[in-house]
């Protein structure tokens, strides 16, 4: 009679492990990409922070486009790449349509594009996780 009593209350314990949730397969280091977009330098005027998908072309919110002077990632784990365009156009430039350098958390002028022209160009953006090589 107690062995009954065992597998019924084992198996009860295997039904209630397997009805909990399982945690989503993606999130583990997919969504680090961390940005703070605002029209003014230095953080100031209209601000929108939001985590990003990695390696996922993505619109700036309304009212940012080819308008951000403060395109600041919040962490050294990632960088982007600024685009000239939205995500749905059709890039023809051997460069990818960029400026050529990618903006990681250490790019000098992220919290003023002006200086390096992009306040007036920016519209889409994609980030990618920074990899270390080991020889």
């Amino acid at each position: 009679m107690q062995l009954f009593g065992t597998i019924g209350y084992l198996l009860a314990i295997a039904t209630c492990a397997s009805a909990l949730p399982k945690p989503p397969a993606a999130i583990a280091k997919r969504d680090v990409a961390g940005v703070q977009l605002c029209t003014g330098p230095n953080a100031t005027g209209t601000c929108h922070y939001e985590v990003y998908t990695l390696q996922e072309c993505h619109d700036v919110p309304e009212g940012f486009s080819k308008n951000t002077r403060t395109f600041a990632p919040d962490d050294s784990g990632f960088f982007c790449w600024p685009r000239v365009g939205s995500c749905a156009d059709l890039c023809r430039s051997p460069t990818g349509c960029t400026f050529g350098g990618a903006i990681d958390y250490y790019y000098p002028d992220k919290y003023d594009l002006a200086k390096s022209s992009w306040d007036k160009s920016l519209m889409s953006f994609d980030c990618h996780m920074n990899r270390t090589t080991t020889s």
